[in-house]
């Protein structure tokens, strides 16, 4: 049979370990064609280059059968250059990540990953955000793998409804205690009380660093940060019509 093209991106960087891993396993299941930005670009959503031009060169990382493409796009340039340049027919997979740090809840409104993975389900591809709870880039992930790759087998198996994507995150590896599973949730209710400190620049003038902390306003059992707290895997099912669909008939009765 004839193996599944996989395309595999990120926000983290070509160069990060967890696309690297994220590589390797995916060379696992089918022909794997890398293209992912050529440093960070975390935070930046669905942003897109429109101002300046973008390079994309053929570049080898690691010895293995996948062929990888360096972008100085963001992850999302990365995938349109993908489907419309680079690859000869549309990916039967888009896999975003593994990301370094959770996009769980609201994150996944910020997330460069999951940005990545959603413009795949643009493009009516079946497609997969990967992200762990942990920022470290020597986080260890080797718990992780049999559920990478069982979670994208089932994938290209078991066929999604066009334009859905999956937000998976992993919680953070602990010693003593082994993920128990997956579960199947929703986007809990959770935001950031975000601050910013102010600070002067050497030459006197004002600059702010943006912080604040993450707070979790949902107490359901049925969440993504119930999961993660709980030491699942948490799985949601994401969607790019942002059309709050409830709210339709009341408008309609105003306007």
């Amino acid at each position: 049979m004839k193996k599944p093209l996989i395309l595999v991106t990120n926000d983290d960087g070509i160069n990060a370990p967890g696309i690297r891993l994220l590589v390797k396993i995916m060379n696992n299941i089918g022909d794997v064609v890398v293209v992912a930005p050529d440093g960070p670009r975390s935070g930046m959503s669905s942003a897109i280059t429109i101002e300046s031009t973008i390079r994309c060169n053929k570049i080898i990382i690691d010895n293995g059968p996948q062929e990888e493409y360096s972008c100085s796009g963001t992850t999302v340039d990365c995938v349109k250059l993908a489907t419309n340049v680079i690859l000869k027919r549309k990916p039967d997979l888009c896999v975003s990540g593994i990301n370094h740090g959770s996009n769980s809840s609201i994150n996944v409104i910020y997330s460069g990953t999951m940005a990545g993975s959603i413009e795949g389900a643009l493009e009516g591809i079946p497609s997969i955000g990967f992200s762990i709870l942990d920022t470290s880039l020597n986080a260890d992930m080797t718990e992780i793998i049999q559920y990478v790759e069982s979670i994208t087998l089932k994938v290209l198996k078991h066929s999604i409804d066009k334009g859905l994507c999956l937000n998976v995150n992993f919680p953070k590896k602990k010693k003593d205690i082994e993920v128990k599973g997956v579960k199947v949730c929703r986007q809990a209710n959770a935001n950031w009380i975000e601050e910013f400190d102010e600070r002067i620049d050497p030459n006197g003038k004002k600059y702010y660093w943006l912080t604040g902390k993450f707070v979790n306003y949902d107490s359901g059992k049925d969440t993504d940060e119930w999961a993660l707290a709980n030491h699942y895997v948490s799985i949601v099912p994401v969607q790019f019509d942002l059309t709050n669909y409830n709210s339709l008939i009341d408008l309609k009765k105003i306007f």
